[in-house]
Formats: C-alpha cells, sequence, structure tokens
C-alpha cells in the first residue's frame, strides 16, 4: 500500500464502518456467551411472587384482538402519507408537472391499497359481547 491509499478521503469513514461492524459482532457474541452462562432459567417462582403488599400476580391470556393492531399499522402507513405530502406541497411549483403526476401517482398507490383494506373488512372494529 502507498501513502496515496490512506490519503483518500472516505478512508476514515471506510474504517470507522469497518471498526463498528466488527465491534458489534464481537459485543454481540460476548453478550449472548455471558447472558447463557450466567443466566438463571428456573426463575419462575420469583416472577409470579408478590412485590412488597401488591395483589398476587395472574397469568393472563392476551385479549387484545388482532383488528386493534391491523388499525394501528394503518395508521402508521397514512401517517407517513401525509409526511411524504406536505413537503411536496411546500415544494409544488418548482416541481412541475412532473412533480404533480408523481405525487398523483403515488396518491393513486395508497388509494389501492386503503380500497383493498376496506374491501377486506381491515376497518371494521367487532364488539366483543
Amino acid at each position: 500500500m502507498s501513502h496515496s491509499d490512506f490519503a483518500h478521503p472516505y478512508f476514515g469513514v471506510f474504517f470507522l464502518f469497518i471498526f463498528s461492524v466488527i465491534a458489534f459482532v464481537v459485543v454481540s457474541f460476548l453478550s449472548r456467551l455471558v447472558g447463557n452462562r450466567f443466566a438463571r432459567k428456573s426463575e419462575e417462582k420469583l416472577k409470579l411472587a408478590q412485590y412488597e403488599c401488591g395483589p398476587l400476580p395472574n397469568k393472563q391470556s392476551n385479549k387484545i384482538s388482532a383488528r386493534y393492531f391491523i388499525v394501528a399499522l394503518l395508521f402508521i402507513l397514512f401517517d407517513v402519507e401525509i409526511l411524504f405530502m406536505f413537503p411536496w406541497a411546500l415544494d409544488l411549483k418548482p416541481l412541475g408537472v412532473l412533480g404533480f403526476v408523481g405525487m398523483l401517482f403515488f396518491i393513486g398507490i395508497l388509494a389501492i391499497g386503503f380500497i383493498y383494506e376496506w374491501k377486506k373488512g381491515a376497518l371494521e372494529w367487532q364488539r366483543i359481547q
């Protein structure tokens, strides 16, 4: 290697990237090794023990409907849509017709997804009786 190889403007970034990948792998391996060696695996009684003067803990099944999570994912999807549309709306004039058509294409794809979810009944909330 010559001196010019180390003088590349991105050599430091490359070195830090390689160093961080190696450090991540080493720390992950060591944490797994230490965790497997020293972890207590039979502490179920302690987890169910009463804490100070609180009530006795009961094991309960998950009673949250999967529809709740689907609605939450759809909310995040359409919230991110607004995040993409806001900067577009601010710079609409410089983008011209091509920017307008691109955003119509984006909104069209999201509308197709919304209609699909609507037809599948993902937005219907069923009451538990």
